[in-house]
This record gives structure tokens, C-alpha cells and sequence, in this order.
């Protein structure tokens, strides 16, 4: 996850953290009601913010790339813009 995160855009990085807080929440409680005692609500919580946060990354919008050509005639590849 640390080295995904040299490259990810501001939106995956922000659905990261968002999915990493979730599955912190919801493996707090898993944890609480499997183990009912602080150890296993923090390996729960520990847990859950580990899958969230990948999943929430992995889920993220990817912007696509489009195929244009120049005035000179050459080709280039950038960022799709809005209307595509």
C-alpha cells in the first residue's frame, strides 16, 4: 500500500482514507464481538483499515488516456479531456 501510494492520484488517495476509516469502524466492531476485549477490537480495527483503505484505492475512478494528434502530424497521449 505504501508504494501504490507514490503514484495515486488525489482521488484514490482520498477513497483510501475514506475506505480505511470504514474498515476501521467495522472491524472494530467484528473484533469486539468475536473477542469482546480491547486486544481484539484493536487487531480488528487494525485489520479492517488495512482491507478498507486497499479497497477503497483499488475501487477509485482511473482517469483515462487519450490518442491525439498535433498540428505537425505526430501523436501524442495525454489526459482525456472532459468531453471524452
Amino acid at each position: 500500500m505504501v508504494l501504490a501510494g507514490c503514484s495515486a492520484t488525489d482521488q484514490q488517495i482520498n477513497r483510501a482514507g475514506t475506505g480505511a476509516l470504514i474498515g476501521a469502524a467495522g472491524g472494530a466492531l467484528a473484533g469486539q464481538a468475536i473477542g469482546g476485549n480491547t486486544k481484539s477490537t484493536l487487531i480488528g480495527a487494525a485489520g479492517g483499515a488495512v482491507v478498507g483503505g486497499a479497497v477503497g484505492a483499488a475501487t477509485a475512478p482511473q482517469r483515462q488516456n487519450c490518442r491525439y494528434q498535433s498540428v505537425n502530424g505526430g501523436t501524442y497521449v495525454a489526459p482525456c479531456s472532459d468531453g471524452y
